[in-house]
């Protein structure tokens, strides 16, 4: 296999498209249009569906990029480290992680890898849904509670709870009254949240008087006393110690876990390495403490 019309075709599936990969890499659109038409006519498979409009990979060439596009970035960081004679990660790192986590902690996790890694450009994307790792070009991506993806492996870096949190203002009935209630998205309007005290489980009743769009939003209307909000504790630890907000229980369900996930290859490249050790640094328990003293004030 002609590895020179390999790197070709791989170029342009990452750009997703012949004018796009030849203005990324200068090269002419033409040249790069029949190399991996050279490609596909030694392997007799076609490796993507054109039309006058779009570009997209077929089967055979997804399967084809997602195996070799990593022994390719690695050949060419062992060509880079050999000519600088030094073992340092460099290059584009693409990083796609969860809202709140980028909202509350990505900024300084990412200064601190730029003056750490000077040589990876660093590029950190904040969306909550499920990307496509190798249709979109992303390295790693940070997710909360992953489902099982057989392409993807990687390890839980962060661990935290929720807990049912409210103004001191704000007196928990004890007769079984709905209280008002903060939610993240639009609610139902009536619902009830299980929760675990020291004295054992129990029921809170609510009804929604917010919707909100983001955790950070949630918190502050909670302290501003307009009603009670599920919260992780890495996100109201200060708050609760300091008791400008108190804690009505820890809620019922599975643990809330942050995972660092990318493609499963033999081969993983020494920016994913690096950034990875990043993360272990900067949280090496992993625990809900960690994280909110992390955070700072």
């Amino acid at each position: 296999m002609d590895l020179l019309a390999l790197a070709d075709f791989n170029l342009v599936a990452r750009h997703g498209g012949f004018g796009r990969a030849a203005r990324a890499a200068g090269r002419p659109k033409a040249t790069l249009s029949r190399r991996v038409a050279e490609l596909e006519a030694s392997l007799d498979l076609r490796l993507f569906e054109r039309s006058p409009r779009t570009l997209r990979l077929t089967q055979e060439g997804r399967a084809l990029y997602e195996r070799t596009g990593a022994l390719l970035t690695e050949l060419d960081e062992a060509a880079a480290a050999i000519a600088f004679g030094v073992d340092r990660p460099r290059g584009r790192l693409r990083v796609s992680a969860p809202l709140l986590f980028s909202q509350t902690a990505m900024g300084r996790l990412a200064a601190e890898f730029a003056l750490k890694f000077p040589e990876v450009r660093l590029e950190v994307t904040t969306e909550d849904r499920a990307v496509d790792m190798v249709e979109e070009g992303y390295d790693l991506v940070i997710r909360v509670n992953p489902d099982p993806n057989e392409s993807l492996v990687g390890r839980a870096f962060l661990r935290d709870r929720l807990v049912v949190v409210a103004s001191p203002s704000l007196a928990r009935p004890l007769d079984g009254t709905a209280v008002p209630a903060v939610v993240r998205g639009a609610g139902d309007g009536t619902a009830s949240w299980d929760v675990v005290t020291p004295d054992g489980g129990s029921r809170i009743a609510t009804h929604t008087v917010l919707g909100l769009s983001s955790l950070l939003m949630v918190r502050d209307a909670v302290r501003a006393g307009v009603g009670a909000g599920r919260l992780p504790v890495s996100l109201v630890g200060r708050d609760l110690a300091a008791g400008t907000l108190v804690h009505w229980g820890d809620v019922e369900g599975p643990e809330i876990a942050l995972w660092a996930l990318y493609p499963s290859r033999r081969l993983l490249s020494a920016r994913v390495s690096a950034f990875l050790d990043h993360l272990k640094d900067a949280f090496p328990q992993g625990t809900p403490e960690e994280l909110g003293a992390y955070l700072g004030p």
